[in-house]
């Protein structure tokens, strides 16, 4: 599985003021309640995988420099390991991971040296990787995550069931064996 960048909030600072609920009821014009009652639906979904969420402490921000991170994690084998990692800072520890120092310390966590990390954002390494897969993803239509893209045939938006997702995946496998 390769990850690709996607940033639901490309215009938000490095560190946002307020809570999710808060930008969910901005966001999508709702009350505080029905986004509330969203982020419970999250937090019950990932409850009955095993994972505790904690969105009552996320600590919302710009994500670019996070991505920037897992193409540098890509370029050194460690890609699904920092996508982990960044997720559980951000879901379950309340992580702020539009920090850059959080980012870095993220990073040395799954084994990249913490210099060669602050170079890489320093510089503007890898920017222009994280644009490209955004150029990507809005020429396929995407609009937000999770969406898996099979084969570059088959997609399928949001969090679904796993025989949907099983389909999908028989679907892309046969075309490739035809």
């Amino acid at each position: 599985m390769e990850f690709r960048s996607f940033e639901l909030n490309p215009n938000a600072d490095a560190q946002e003021r307020g809570n999710p609920e808060e930008a969910l009821e901005r966001k999508y014009r709702m009350s505080l309640e029905q986004a509330h009652a969203l982020n419970q639906r999250v937090v019950d979904a990932a409850a009955g995988e095993g994972l505790r969420y904690r969105l009552d402490i996320a600590k919302r921000g710009n994500t670019f420099d996070a991505h920037r991170l897992i193409h540098l994690a890509a370029a050194e084998g460690l890609q699904s390991a920092m996508k982990e990692r960044l997720m559980a800072a951000y879901f379950v520890e309340g992580r702020a991971i539009g920090d850059r120092e959080a980012l870095i310390e993220l990073a040395a966590e799954v084994g990249i040296d913490p210099e060669r990390a602050r170079s890489a954002l320093d510089t503007g390494e890898f920017s222009d990787e994280v644009r490209a897969d955004e150029r990507e993803a809005s020429e396929l239509g995407i609009n937000g995550v999770p969406f898996f893209v099979i084969n570059r045939r088959y997609g399928v938006s949001g969090a679904q069931p796993p025989e949907l997702l099983l389909k999908a995946l028989q679907a892309g496998w046969e075309d490739n064996q035809s």
